[in-house]
């Protein structure tokens, strides 16, 4: 019978969870939730009419030609290329990145899945739409915070937990 409680054991399912490939399955799965949920959008809502869910928070339609925050939103055109261009250097070095990971970088791999999925979600839209689909919409009264998506959603999640590795784990106080 074997032993489960065994050094190796334990060495090979802490070394399945510290698995690099964990995180391109988390970014996989990013992307798809992403992409589901802004055909959704795109299907069901109308352009830039807020459909009120809570006093707080509306679902929008938007299209953004820009990166974070419309940056560039007004540039004329040549800033789709070129934002696709760094999204593809980023989710390139990325995914390097995590193909490099220790088997103990766990929350690490987390945070690379989740931003590298993000990354490629949007990148899908700015390549395929010339636009990236946001649809989620906060706002206090007559404050509103620029409209997003599950991609952006993911990627400050992953940058979060990025900076939450780097200052409090020890694999990032070792790096």
């Amino acid at each position: 019978m074997p032993d489960h409680n065994s050094a190796s054991a334990v060495s090979t399912g802490s070394r399945a969870l510290g698995n690099p490939w964990a995180g391109f399955i988390l970014a996989l799965l990013v992307i798809v939730l992403d992409q589901y949920t802004k055909m959704w959008a795109s299907n069901e809502l109308v352009y830039r009419v807020p459909v009120e869910i809570t006093s707080w928070f509306d679902l929008m339609l938007a299209h953004n030609t820009g990166a974070a925050f419309s940056f560039l939103a007004s540039a004329g055109g040549w800033q789709r290329w070129f934002l696709a261009a760094v999204a593809m250097l980023v989710s390139l070095f990325v995914a390097i990145w995590l193909i490099r990971l220790e088997p103990q970088q766990r929350m690490l791999g987390v945070s690379l899945g989740l931003i590298l999925g993000g990354g490629l979600g949007n990148l899908i839209d700015r390549v395929t739409l010339g636009y990236v689909v946001d649809f989620i919409s906060w706002h206090y009264q007559n404050w509103y915070w620029p409209a997003f998506n599950i991609a952006d959603s993911a990627i400050f999640c992953g940058a979060i937990l990025l900076l939450w590795d780097s200052f409090c784990s020890e694999s990032g106080r070792s790096a």
